[in-house]
């Protein structure tokens, strides 16, 4: 039995709130893949089925085939149903040696260039609620509050985007429960965290540099100068081959000579792109000049 057949109410069967059938889900799989580039194959209908349908009910619906006709025809509704698609996990340090493999290998030279004037640029790329942006720069201060003030007034900046507007929300407020936040060493905890009711904020210091932003990597971008260092983690193991291959190669156009690109443990740089990079780490690569 297929896992969409699974959670299909059949006969008699009146645990689901609402039907959903094959068809309701090949008709939101494909407007996420034309959305986002997402896969939602059989083995996601329940998740589907379970984070759609708080949207019907938020609606005021009664079932799917009503649901899909409306956001066909509104825009705002749909980027609610995509955004409660999107799978957002993360953590503070997760993958901690590309954070280790950017302070040891490549800040002390951008940390030079910044002293003479020059400019830095890095793009966390599908930066989800900010724990990676953050854990960055937290690796790049250390627990100094001053060293992150000083880069408020050198050119360096760090983008951070992700094509879902709540999580971006959260990662601009800067604050997380506390079981989110024990995951960073105490010794970052307590130089970057203040306790506000049952959460955590962390520094404005820390936070300066730090632009967030909605964007779709599917979509046009706005940015016109280039990166230094991409990380794009654990985002394309949600897309089929032919998405990630365009996707790294509009990395790959989007970074300076040289510059570096961190992808998640799981995943590989496809052949069609692979002239473009070498490979210089754990899930770290260069771009070819």
């Amino acid at each position: 039995m297929s896992a969409l057949s699974a959670i299909v109410p059949q006969g008699n069967d009146r645990e689901m709130e609402f039907a959903f059938s094959a068809s309701d889900h090949r008709a939101i799989a494909d407007m996420i893949y034309a959305e986002s580039g997402i896969l939602l194959p059989d083995s996601k209908a329940k998740l589907i089925y379970g984070r759609l349908a708080r949207r019907l009910r938020a609606c005021g619906l009664s079932d799917f085939p009503t649901y899909l006709a409306m956001i066909e025809h509104d825009p705002e509704e749909k980027a609610r149903a995509v955004d409660a698609l999107t799978t957002n996990h993360t953590a503070f340090f997760r993958e901690n040696h590309h954070f280790e493999h950017f302070r040891d290998e490549l800040w002390p030279a951008f940390l030079q260039r910044l002293a003479g004037g020059g400019r830095v640029r890095v793009w966390s790329a599908a930066c989800s609620s900010g724990e990676e942006p953050y854990s960055l720069m937290m690796t790049i201060a250390g627990q100094d509050v001053r060293a992150a003030e000083k880069l408020a007034n050198q050119d360096f900046r760090l983008l951070a985007t992700d094509l879902s507007p709540s999580v971006i929300a959260t990662a601009r407020a800067g604050r997380y429960p506390l079981d989110t936040t024990r995951a960073m060493p105490a010794s970052m905890r307590q130089a970057w965290c203040r306790r506000v009711g049952e959460q955590d904020e962390l520094h404005p210091a820390l936070r300066a540099p730090i632009a967030f932003r909605e964007l779709n990597l599917l979509r046009g971008w706005p940015m016109k100068r280039p990166f230094d260092v991409i990380f794009c983690r654990n985002v394309m193991i949600y897309f089929d081959e032919a998405t990630k291959a365009r996707l790294l190669s509009r990395f790959a156009d989007q970074m300076v000579d040289g510059g570096i690109i961190y992808i998640g443990h799981a995943e590989r740089v496809p052949p069609e792109v692979s002239a473009r990079f070498r490979c210089i780490g754990r899930t770290a690569f260069q771009k070819v000049s």
